[in-house]
């Protein structure tokens, strides 16, 4: 190929691979991507805070292990700093625990399980203070296996850790729906 064909390609290739970065650039600028729990603006002065999640009541609860996932929950949402005097959102929960015996295996001639799992099922409904109306609804679910010990104390023990693993994980699961919902509805 002659050198004046050569340049004439090399400045044609040229011209598309600025162009392909040209388009690039403009479809990545109208990208509305934002982060979940950021505290800026997002393009377009869309607020983005976690102040929606600072900005939630969580509703009292009645059961140990449901106070424990509302516990988590208030921290995680709060940063440690407790309820909002003036929220946004109310959040109802209502938590359920199952108990499953399994794996018999170990102690054949026993009938008592050597192992369970706990599961912990969370329905919850999130609505604006002001008006009482439904944002978001949901449920979430989480188990947490535990070995039972032949000691009494050590096999309630067990389970009882297993409530709190599953709470502590039921909290984060609906820290993030809850979060989701919230930019939904703004």
């Amino acid at each position: 190929m002659p050198l004046p064909e050569r340049k004439a390609l090399a400045h044609q290739l040229r011209g598309m691979i600025i162009s392909v970065c040209l388009v690039s650039a403009f479809a990545i600028s109208g990208c509305t991507v934002r982060p979940l729990y950021s505290d800026a603006t997002a393009p377009g002065g869309v607020p983005t805070k976690s102040a929606g999640l600072s900005s939630v009541n969580i509703k009292p609860v009645e059961t140990r292990y449901a106070q424990e996932v509302r516990n988590h929950l208030i921290f995680l949402m709060n940063g440690g700093s407790g309820q909002p005097a003036n929220a946004e959102y109310d959040l109802n929960l209502g938590i359920t625990v199952i108990d499953e015996r399994a794996a018999y295996l170990q102690r054949p001639k026993e009938s008592r399980p050597t192992a369970g799992t706990i599961v912990l099922t969370s329905s919850y409904v999130l609505t604006r203070a002001k008006t009482g109306e439904a944002v978001a609804t949901g449920t979430r679910r989480i188990s947490s296996s535990y070995d039972r010990s032949r000691q009494e104390f050590a096999a309630l023990r067990a389970e009882r850790d297993a409530e709190n693993r599953a709470a502590r994980e039921l909290a984060e699961l609906l820290r993030l729906a809850i979060a989701q919902d919230i930019l939904k509805a703004q």
